[in-house]
C-alpha cells in the first residue's frame, strides 16, 4: 500500500479536496428512505453500491452509524427511562443497522468488517483502533458500530472521535433530504439560507444543527474538514472526486489556508 502522505489535508477555496482516506457518517433516517420508520432496503443497496465504487477507487472507506431509525436514547429519556440505559438501548440499535449496511455492501462485492464499541462477539469485531486500522489498510470497509461505547455521547461525538483515530482526511456526513448546512430549518422554514462555507467556530457560535457542539469542537481543535451534503444517488462519489457539493465546515490553520 502506498505511504499516507505527511501533510494534512488542505480544502482550497473550490472546494477541491484530495481523499486518501474518509470517515462516513450516516444517520439512521437516512436508511429509511421514504418510510417512517426502519430500513429501506432499497435504499440500502443503492448506497452500498456507491461506497463500493468509492472503496474500488482507492479511497479508505470507514463508516459510523445512527440509530434514529429504530431508537432515540434522548427521547426515550425524555419520557423517564433513565439517560445511561436509554443510551445503552440506542448503542445496541445501531447495530442493526450496521449489519444491515455491512450485508448490502457484501452483497455489492465489498470486503467489510464490522466493529463494536460494545461487546457483542457473535456479531461484530471488538472496536480495537490499530486493528481498524489494519481492515483498512487492507481494503476492507469498515463500519463502526454502538458509538462510543459511552453513555451520553452521541454518534456525532463517536464520528468525530473515529475519524481522528483512524487519520482521516475529512468527515462525510450524508443526511437525509437536506443540500447542506441552512441558517435555519429548511423543513420548517422556507426562508432559511444555504451555507456553502463556514468554520466549525461559527457553526458552533450560531448554534446550527450540523453536529453536537462536542463533537464539533473536537473537530475544530483537530482541524479535521466536515462535508454536509444530501444523501442522494452519487453524491458521495462527488464529494470523494472533488466536486462542490454541499456544504464545507473547515477551521483554517494558523497561515489562513
Amino acid at each position: 500500500m502506498t505511504a499516507h502522505p505527511e501533510e494534512t489535508l488542505v480544502v482550497p477555496e473550490g472546494g477541491r479536496p484530495s481523499f486518501r482516506r474518509i470517515l462516513l457518517k450516516l444517520s439512521g433516517e437516512a436508511l429509511m428512505g421514504d418510510r417512517d420508520y426502519g430500513i429501506d432496503v432499497a435504499v440500502v443497496r443503492s448506497l452500498a453500491a456507491e461506497i463500493t465504487a468509492v472503496r474500488a477507487g482507492g479511497v479508505d472507506v470507514a463508516i459510523v452509524v445512527g440509530a434514529g431509525n429504530f431508537y432515540r436514547g434522548l427521547a426515550a429519556a425524555a419520557e423517564g427511562m433513565d439517560r445511561a440505559t436509554a443510551d445503552y438501548a440506542g448503542m445496541l440499535a445501531t447495530l442493526l443497522n450496521a449489519l444491515a449496511l455491512q450485508d448490502a455492501l457484501e452483497r455489492a462485492g465489498a470486503d467489510t468488517r464490522v466493529m463494536s464499541a460494545l461487546v457483542v462477539s457473535e456479531a461484530a469485531e471488538p472496536y480495537i483502533r490499530r486493528r481498524a486500522m489494519r481492515h483498512l489498510e487492507k481494503g476492507r470497509v469498515v463500519i463502526f458500530a454502538a458509538g462510543t461505547g459511552n453513555p451520553y455521547f452521541t454518534t456525532d461525538t463517536a464520528a468525530a472521535l473515529r475519524a481522528l483515530e483512524i487519520d482521516a482526511d475529512a468527515i462525510l456526513m450524508a443526511k437525509n433530504s437536506v443540500a447542506g448546512v441552512y441558517d435555519g430549518d429548511p423543513r420548517r422554514d422556507p426562508a432559511a439560507v444555504f451555507l456553502p462555507r463556514l468554520t466549525h467556530l461559527e457553526a458552533i457560535e450560531r448554534g446550527l444543527k450540523v453536529m453536537d457542539t462536542t463533537a464539533l469542537s473536537l473537530c475544530m481543535d483537530n482541524r479535521l474538514t466536515i462535508h454536509v451534503f444530501e444523501l442522494a444517488d452519487g453524491n458521495i462519489a462527488r464529494v470523494v472526486a472533488g466536486e462542490d457539493v454541499g456544504t464545507i465546515i473547515a477551521t483554517p490553520d494558523e497561515e489562513g489556508t
